[in-house]
């Protein structure tokens, strides 16, 4: 399955400079991000904008393939380049600064996706896991009966793109996916639950 890591916006939240490329534990959010989709063997592409110029030197120099997108929205960049690569199937999208994505993860993700014979999946996280991990989402709402956020990770189907796709709705009650890095707080709550497998 491809994979399309959305990796243009600006991440003036952060205030470290091109968001992809902030360090966590000795390696930029973004390798995080692509080496759980290369462990998954998803063919890999990263949305940049005009916005990231390094994060797209140094896609270019570490071999990963990019396409550079307008900028004008995270949803407008997904339907630009899946149209330009002419993404007929199902493929999965995220954000670059997930960083505690795994191929479990994933593979977890994928086998709910193709159980449930629908076109599109969004996965979600419970609130009580950003409280677990000390971070806060910036956006939540209730399905059935939870409170939920947004993980970044989802999977849509190519054939439809541009209408409304039947989704399901996976929640997955598992702290990395509320390790989503927009504040300096999110950053240190991300590097303390990693220090501790490698401590």
């Amino acid at each position: 399955m491809h994979a399309l890591i959305v990796a243009g916006g600006a991440g003036s939240r952060l205030g470290m400079g091109e968001k992809p490329l902030v360090c966590l534990c000795g390696r930029p959010l973004l390798s995080h991000v692509t080496d759980a989709f290369d462990h998954l063997g998803a063919e890999i592409t990263v949305i940049t904008s005009g916005r990231v110029p390094y994060t797209t030197n140094w896609c270019r120099a570490t071999g990963i393939p990019f396409f550079r997108g307008s900028g004008d929205g995270y949803v407008e960049d997904i339907l630009e380049c899946a149209g330009c690569l002419e993404l007929e199937e199902p493929f999965f999208t995220c954000v670059a600064d997930l960083p505690g994505i795994s191929v479990q993860i994933l593979r977890r993700v994928e086998e709910s996706y193709r159980e449930s014979g629908r076109a599109a999946c969004s996965v979600w996280v419970p609130s009580a896991a950003f409280e677990r991990m000390g971070t806060r989402p910036g956006y939540s709402l209730k399905i059935a009966g939870v409170q939920v956020a947004p993980s970044g990770l989802n999977i849509l189907h190519g054939a439809y793109l541009g209408e409304e796709q039947d989704e399901l709705q996976l929640i997955i009650d598992d702290e990395r996916l509320a390790l989503n890095i927009n504040t300096e707080q999110d950053l240190i709550a991300a590097e303390r639950f990693f220090l501790q497998f490698d401590g």
